[in-house]
Formats: C-alpha cells, sequence, structure tokens
C-alpha cells in the first residue's frame, strides 16, 4: 500500500468517524413518542442532583430531552461488565476466552443479548418511571410503555452497533468515543450555564476562577499520569548462528500507571446507576424512592464509597485480565529475555507482578482522586455534571488514546516506506 494511499484510508476513518458521531449526536434530539416537553423540563429542574444527572452525561444530554438515546450506551456496558466478571470466575467463560477468535466472537454475541435484556428492562422501567410522573406522559397506557420500550431497545442496539462500526472503520474505541462526543457536546452549555450562575450571583467570581485553575490543573494531571511509565531492562544474550553473532541487546518493558484506561470509572459509574436508575423519575412522595434518590446524591458517604470502591476493584480487575505476568515471562524466557538479577520464568513473573501491583496502586488512587475531588464541589456549589472528574477523565484520556492511534497510523505508514525504499535501493 502507497503512502498516499494509507494517508486517504486515514483520513477516510477519521471522516466515517466523525459522520458516525453527528449520526448519535442528532438521535439525542429525537425525543420519545407521548412526552410532555414542559412537565419534562420541570423534572429535569428539580433532578439535577443524583445519579439522573450522571447519567445524563453518559446519554450525551439524551436523558433532559427524553430521547430515543436516553439510556445511552450504558446497558452495553453493563452487560460487558457482566460478562468479564463471569470471564474470571466461570468455566464455561474461561474456556470462550480461551478459544482465541471464535471464543470471543461468541463472548461478543453474548454480551450483545445481555444488552437487550437489559435495555428491555430499564426500558420498562424507565415507561413505568415516566407515567408516575404526574402530568407527564399525554397518553398512559399500555400502548405507551409497548413504544417506549421498543423505541429504547432500538435505541440502544443502534449505538451498539454505531459503536462497533467505529471500532472496526473507524479511528479508536468506538463505545468510549460515543461516551466522549457526549461529554464534549454538552460543555460549551455547562460553561455557559456557570458563567450565568456568577452573572446572578449563585456563585461568586472567585469560585469560578477556582473552579477553571482546578479544571486545568486536574487536566494537566490526568496527561501526566496517564503518560508516565515504568520500564524494566530486559537484556538479550549473544547467540551465534553460522559466522555471525545475534542478540546481546537491551530493551524495556513498558509499564503504566494506569494500565486500564478510563475503563474504571466508566464501569463504576454504570453499576451506580444500574439498581437505582429510575429512583429518580419518581418526582412524587414516595419514601422509597426519596430515600434511595438522598443517599445516591453528590457529597453522600454511601454514594462516594461505592464510587472509590468501583473504580478500585475495576481497576485492579481490568489490569489483570489484560496483563498476565506469567504469560510475560513465559515469552521473555522463550526468547532469552531476562531481567538483570532475576531468574527466567517463575522469579520472573513473580518480579514483574509485584512492580505491577504497586502501579496498579496508585493508578487505582489516582482515579479515585480524580473523580472524587470535583464531586464534593458539585454536591456544595450548582456546576454542572459535565465539568465533574469522571467526564474530564474521559475526554481527557479518550482524547489520548485517539490521538495515540493516529500518530501509530501515520508512523507505521512512515516505516513502510523507508523499508521499501532500503529493500530496493530507491
Amino acid at each position: 500500500m502507497s503512502e498516499s494511499s494509507q494517508t486517504n484510508d486515514l483520513r477516510n476513518r477519521i471522516i466515517f468517524t466523525v459522520l458516525i458521531l453527528a449520526i448519535y449526536r442528532l438521535g439525542t434530539f429525537v425525543p420519545l413518542p407521548g412526552i410532555d416537553p414542559e412537565q419534562l423540563q420541570v423534572m429535569m429542574d428539580s433532578n439535577q442532583k443524583g445519579l439522573l444527572g450522571m447519567f445524563n452525561v453518559f446519554a450525551g444530554g439524551a436523558v433532559s430531552r427524553m430521547a430515543i438515546f436516553a439510556l445511552g450506551i450504558m446497558p452495553y456496558i453493563s452487560s460487558s461488565i457482566i460478562i468479564q466478571l463471569l470471564t474470571g470466575v466461570t468455566d464455561y467463560f474461561k474456556n470462550l476466552k480461551a478459544q482465541g477468535e471464535i471464543g470471543r466472537q461468541k463472548i461478543t454475541q453474548i454480551t450483545r443479548y445481555g444488552t437487550v435484556l437489559l435495555a428491555t428492562v430499564q426500558g420498562y422501567g424507565l415507561a413505568v418511571g415516566l407515567e408516575s410522573s404526574a402530568d407527564l406522559v399525554i397518553n398512559p397506557g399500555v400502548f405507551f410503555k409497548i413504544s417506549t420500550v421498543t423505541t429504547i431497545v432500538a435505541g440502544t442496539i443502534f449505538l451498539m452497533w454505531l459503536g462497533e462500526q467505529i471500532t472496526q472503520r473507524g479511528i479508536g474505541n468506538g463505545i468510549s468515543l460515543i461516551i466522549f462526543s457526549g461529554i464534549v457536546a454538552e460543555i460549551p452549555r455547562a460553561l455557559v450555564t456557570t458563567f450565568e450562575l456568577g452573572r446572578t450571583g449563585a456563585i461568586s467570581t472567585l469560585m469560578i476562577i477556582f473552579i477553571f485553575i482546578l479544571l486545568v490543573a486536574t487536566i494537566l494531571f490526568i496527561v501526566f499520569m496517564e503518560r508516565a511509565l515504568r520500564k524494566i531492562l530486559i537484556n538479550y544474550p549473544k547467540r551465534q548462528m553460522g559466522n555471525k553473532m545475534y542478540g546481546g541487546e537491551s530493551s524495556h518493558l513498558p509499564l503504566k500507571i494506569n494500565s486500564a484506561g478510563v475503563i474504571p470509572a466508566i464501569f463504576a459509574s454504570a453499576l451506580l446507576l444500574l439498581p437505582v436508575t429510575f429512583s429518580n423519575f419518581n418526582v412524587s412522595q414516595n419514601e422509597t424512592f426519596l430515600n434511595i434518590s438522598s443517599y445516591f446524591s453528590q457529597g453522600q458517604p454511601l454514594y462516594m464509597i461505592l464510587y472509590a470502591s468501583g473504580i478500585i476493584f475495576f481497576t485492579f480487575f481490568y489490569t489483570s485480565i489484560t496483563f498476565n505476568p506469567s504469560e510475560t515471562a513465559e515469552n521473555l524466557r522463550k526468547y532469552g529475555g531476562f531481567i538483570p538479577g532475576i531468574r527466567p520464568g517463575e522469579s520472573t513473573a513473580i518480579y514483574i507482578d509485584t512492580i505491577l501491583t504497586r502501579l496498579t496502586t496508585i493508578g487505582a488512587l489516582y482515579l479515585t482522586l480524580v473523580c472524587l475531588m470535583p464531586e464534593f464541589l458539585i454536591a456544595n456549589y450548582p456546576i454542572p455534571f459535565y465539568l465533574g472528574g469522571a467526564s474530564v477523565l474521559i475526554v481527557v484520556v479518550v482524547a489520548i488514546d485517539t490521538v495515540t492511534q493516529v500518530q501509530t497510523r501515520l508512523m507505521s505508514s512512515q516505516y513502510e516506506q523507508l523499508i521499501k525504499k532500503t529493500k530496493f535501493g530507491r
């Protein structure tokens, strides 16, 4: 493939990704049938805090408009969490994972079925919750429930398909980019809201300045931690093959402080949203709903403990399934590589695992700090959710990963051209 054709391929992938994300954004403005927009606005104004506000962030504002993408991609993420947890504890899913590509396709298929099931249950809960809100539904009844569930499930499946198309034919991880685009598209509105609060006196000017200084500092901190590496020195002994000597070189095994990326924050948020997603849709004086909602609002101890615990757990869990120290040590032994001062084999695996555990601990604490610190500000001041820690983390990490993929494709194109020129003497 020539350099121009590879450049065209990259350009086409970027254009394809942008078009898919534009389709997603259009869908967040298509409302569900049978909803009174004025009553919906009243309900959203009174339920901005708590999980409903967080859910609106991950749905790209679709919840506040009660659009066909109101559930967003969260049912797919929840299904992925369940399947990955089962992969770690059940023999059936372990065997599927060991089967390679065929097993991966089977796991993907099961994840899709789980997505449909969760979207159906959540869609029905959404329909019931909307009907229980006074005057929100114009014509409540069986037909409204059926149409709402069908529309919501179809929207979620369509989003899942869009994400897979981006991953296969575009640039970056499709699911992460969908969440990323939803947050980025709503950030200008969040900034305008913040400035309006300052103008009306709800937030002082000094507080607004402090918020933006904290925002910039958080972004710089995230970039620094995401780029941080621990390099383990690997030596290769010299080997003689015929009249030539090979090896005798050194390289490094790079280990990131945060190997899990943004996945723990998304997974922890999805688990918090799953059990009480619709408690906030009921604006009646039902004591059960009100108690559940009060426990899961910003600044509440239970919310913070569950959120932090989820982030820490998924950081270790996702790192354990994406990086296997024993497999890495075995590969080093096969190719003659060794860590100076460490015996090949099991000792190398233990050494790598020890370093990885320390790095993952730092990474888990870093993710917890970034995600929870701004939540206290949101709890005490009317700051939009889109300026929260999880939102900033997702935006920065996904942007870094996407840019890295673009750079990798450009570099591979340049290397191929260099190799061809060297080979043919041009």
